[in-house]
């Protein structure tokens, strides 16, 4: 196979120094226009790699398509797709990417003006990469790894394709999204533009991952009404929306938190809390790999702002749900053989697949949903959504091969 280092290694390191960062509560499509900087990057480099059909959206959504070159028709058209947007929970201005070649383990020094470490034994998956050349951040903003680094990988399988017409393959389709991030990824994709018949999202940490079950997810989102008057004549008069949005956050069971669960247990996540004693708004999310136990959730949550309106009158807390999605598992379980060719690409490529429940949504999750079977293939970032994230190149590289290996086995299966 050949090599991809110096291809990866440049998208990714262009990619990474443009500020794609979405922004929660936008009305705007993007929630950022600074996420099509990015996405007119791709779509010109993708028509002068000479993929057609090449577009970007009004919205932010980049496609491509690359042609079938078999004698017939009969091979699925299959898709890629990775998210251009890195998340708002840290900056990703001014990144600057720099590279430490042949890791030979122990503490990292991203930032010596500043003495920003990042410390081995706080951050174990450093280990699995030593000799190999990593990316990483000064400490001061995030990488973007998350999704770049699929990005790059499915950009340089484009080009593979494309100079190589002789490599026998069925349609192939591009997209890049804008907004994932937010929980917007696929809310102006699409699906029939597009162009597949069934899809592969590549995102998530470590190499190897495949990921056919996700989450169940929905958001809460509750509107507090409170009466203000001044403490020293508060007396049975002060309505406080600020304390009873902090007894909703404690009727949630404590153990029940991000913080407190892994695999496929569920949560509650309170995640933003403002307000004053007028009007308070919160937001928690509701999480749960199995549907019965969602719904179950779901129903707490209501019970809670029943009980919190009987103690303190009809109408003090007032709730809608957003956001919901559902896990691709029923979806992708109908079409099977799309796990086992990418357990058979992985395995082929030398990479030890294993199997992982997202805990979270990916935008495959939301194209399931719409009848676009989506499982997801891990991209090879670590550390996602801080200021320790980091790449390994032979990460990335490897990626390039799996992707290439995988729609081969789609064009031999065809």
């Amino acid at each position: 196979m050949e090599k991809f280092y110096e291809q990866v290694r440049e998208r990714f390191i262009r990619y990474a120094r443009v500020d794609t960062q979405s922004q929660a509560g936008s009305d705007t499509a993007p929630s950022t226009m600074k996420q099509k900087d990015l996405g007119r990057m791709l779509r010109d480099e993708l028509i002068s790699l000479g993929v057609q059909n090449v577009t970007m959206s009004d919205e932010g959504c980049v496609y491509g398509t690359i042609p079938s070159n078999l004698p017939d028709s009969k091979c699925k058209s299959v898709g890629l797709i990775a998210h251009m947007d890195t998340t708002p929970d840290a900056s990703g201005k001014d990144v600057k990417p720099w590279i430490m070649k042949d890791y030979q383990g122990g503490d990292v020094l991203l930032n010596e003006e500043k003495n920003i470490v990042m410390e081995s034994e706080k951050y174990p998956s450093l280990r699995k990469y030593i000799g190999q050349d990593l990316i990483f951040t000064d400490g001061t903003t995030l990488l973007g790894g998350d999704d770049k680094a699929a990005v790059a990988a499915i950009m340089t399988a484009a080009e593979y394709f494309c100079k190589n017409p002789e490599v026998l393959h069925g349609p192939i389709q591009i997209g890049f999204t804008p907004d994932e991030e937010v929980g917007r990824g696929t809310e102006n994709f699409d699906i029939e533009r597009f162009g597949a018949d069934i899809a592969y999202t590549v995102d998530g940490d470590a190499m190897g991952g495949l990921s056919y079950e996700t989450f169940n997810g929905e958001e809460a989102q509750l509107v507090i009404k409170g009466l203000s008057v001044h403490p020293g004549t508060a007396y049975n008069i002060m309505k406080n929306a600020v304390e009873i949005g902090g007894e909703f956050m404690s009727m949630l069971p404590a153990l029940e938190r991000p913080q407190n669960t892994r695999g496929r247990e569920g949560y509650y996540h309170p995640f933003v809390f403002e307000g004053t004693v007028e009007r308070a708004f919160v937001r928690c999310l509701v999480r749960d790999h199995d549907r019965q136990r969602f719904e179950e959730r779901k129903k707490y949550i209501e019970k809670c702002v029943e009980q919190l309106n009987e103690r303190y009158g009809e109408g003090t807390v007032e709730m809608v749900w957003e956001n919901q999605y559902f896990s691709m598992r029923e979806v992708v379980k109908e079409v099977p053989y799309m796990i086992d060719y990418a357990r058979q690409a992985m395995e082929e490529c030398g990479v030890e697949p294993f199997e992982i429940a997202i805990r979270g949504g990916t935008d495959g999750s939301w194209l399931s949903q719409k009848g676009l079977p989506c499982p997801n293939i891990t991209a090879g970032y670590e550390n996602a959504h801080g200021r320790f994230e980091y790449v390994s190149i032979q990460a990335m590289e490897k990626n390039v091969e799996i992707l290439i290996r995988l729609l081969k086995i789609f064009a031999e299966n065809a």
